[in-house]
């Protein structure tokens, strides 16, 4: 067998036994280990693979990662995330489907202060649920609508999707911060759009909820909303104007959520070792499949395989945009039985180099991507977001959820078609901060 044939043949193998449900990092790891020791010889596949290991865990741009991760935990754990849905629910709640608006943009707040698309859904569904229950919500269009909107945990920089993007590249991480802020918005507002849409067509599934005086509008505006603007505006402003590195910002971002918790005073120890123990389980867990993935990367690029895709792609007879349209489906499927982090790190290697012959811009691309990425979340059977929620809501069956997250799936759609119109509503920032 030539290399790209064994490398086609390495695909073949791992998503066989991703379908089987065998671990995803163990499964990269072990085939690029077979596949590189049987194109070179043993001796150096255990000097590559070991080195890339090494390097891997001693990464400088890697530590932004268990940051940004404790970051989150920290906002949960003091109750950030509770203030958060406070202020959007008393502002929106008593509007049409109100409480489940306020649940989307509450998502869009604590995307800015957490960077994991199943730590949010695990948030909101323990914050927003409750409320939405006690208020007699349609327990399909509830658990859907925080499953859905969990995505925006990832579009709202910090973002591990784009973290791990940008290292699997070499792209910018600010760049890709910056170009996932307005796309995020009008993800919100299709959310949002189809939410209101799904109970004007049946205002059963939403009641309104009760009435809330401006007074206490403002009052919770100002301690949850505040909050997270002085914590997006520390981390976010400082990468915006060059003042430090993503590492760095990580560093800041810490930290400034430690003091906005120390100053309410709503961190206690118990909350503080917590947030340790489970950034700690998280990171290492990334940590370990970022590792995996890099190893198999390597043997795929001695392969020829994503040079040799990228230069078919370029040939067929097809417009970028088709091409764009088959990666997109490609994502979709595979999307409905691997993790998001494991897919992202499995593919890049070989749709990146497509997408740059093709004449795509990479930081566009990467978002795209990171919306491919949010359909597999809610699709069956894997749907990581929907099992969530579905774990705090112990009452509603899964394939409730999953019957409620179809019209949010047309909504991501949508915005992919949007973006591909209007490419500059993810390019105008990052152009408009760090040059084109």
């Amino acid at each position: 067998m030539t290399p790209i044939h064994v490398g086609l043949l390495s695909i073949l193998v791992v998503l066989l036994f991703l379908f089987l449900r065998m671990p995803v990092a163990y499964v990269m790891l072990v085939v690029g280990m077979t596949g590189y020791s049987y194109l070179t010889n043993p001796k150096a596949m255990l000097s590559i693979s070991s080195q890339t290991m090494y390097n891997t865990f001693a990464s400088y741009s890697l530590i932004v990662v268990p940051l940004f991760v404790w970051m989150g935990y920290i906002a949960y754990y003091s109750g950030i995330s509770s203030r958060i849905y406070d202020a959007t629910y008393k502002v929106m709640g008593s509007l049409k489907a109100g409480l489940a608006l306020a649940t989307i943009g509450a998502c869009t707040a604590f995307g800015a202060i957490c960077g994991s698309t199943t730590a949010t859904a695990a948030t909101m569904s323990a914050v927003a649920l409750p409320e939405m229950k006690r208020y007699d919500y349609d327990r399909s269009l509830s658990t859907a609508t925080i499953a859905a909107a969990a995505i925006l945990g990832v579009m709202i920089p910090p973002s591990v999707i784009f973290i791990l993007y940008g290292i699997a590249t070499g792209e910018s991480i600010n760049r890709l911060f910056a170009a996932g802020i307005f796309p995020g918005f009008v993800l919100m507002g299709l959310f949002m759009l189809v939410t209101y849409l799904k109970t004007m067509l049946n205002p059963a599934l939403a009641p309104p909820g009760p009435k809330v005086s401006w007074k206490d509008k403002i009052i919770a505006v100002l301690g949850g909303g505040v909050e997270v603007i002085i914590i997006f505006v520390a981390v976010m402003g400082g990468l915006f104007f060059g003042l430090f590195t993503p590492t760095e910002a990580g560093g800041v971002g810490v930290f400034a959520t430690m003091v906005v918790a120390l100053v309410k005073r709503q961190l206690n120890w118990r909350g503080f070792v917590n947030s340790l123990n489970d950034s700690v389980r998280i990171s290492s867990m990334i940590m370990f499949l970022v590792a995996a993935a890099a190893i198999y990367g390597r043997f795929l690029a001695i392969t020829g395989l994503p040079g040799g895709l990228a230069a078919w792609a370029v040939e067929l007879p097809l417009p970028p945009v088709a091409i764009l349209v088959v990666i997109l489906i490609i994502y979709l499927i595979l999307g409905c039985f691997i993790d998001a982090l494991a897919l992202i790190l499995l593919t890049i290697p070989i749709f990146y180099p497509v997408a740059m012959r093709l004449g795509f811009d990479p930081i566009w691309f990467g978002v795209i991507i990171v919306l491919a990425l949010g359909m597999g979340v809610i699709t069956p059977p894997v749907g990581a977001n929907v099992y969530v929620v579905a774990g705090v809501d112990r009452e509603t069956p899964v394939m409730t959820i999953f019957k409620g997250v179809w019209p949010f799936l047309f909504a991501i759609f949508a915005c992919i078609a949007i973006l591909t119109i209007f490419p500059q509503i993810a390019l105008y920032l990052p152009n408009l901060f760090f040059g084109r």
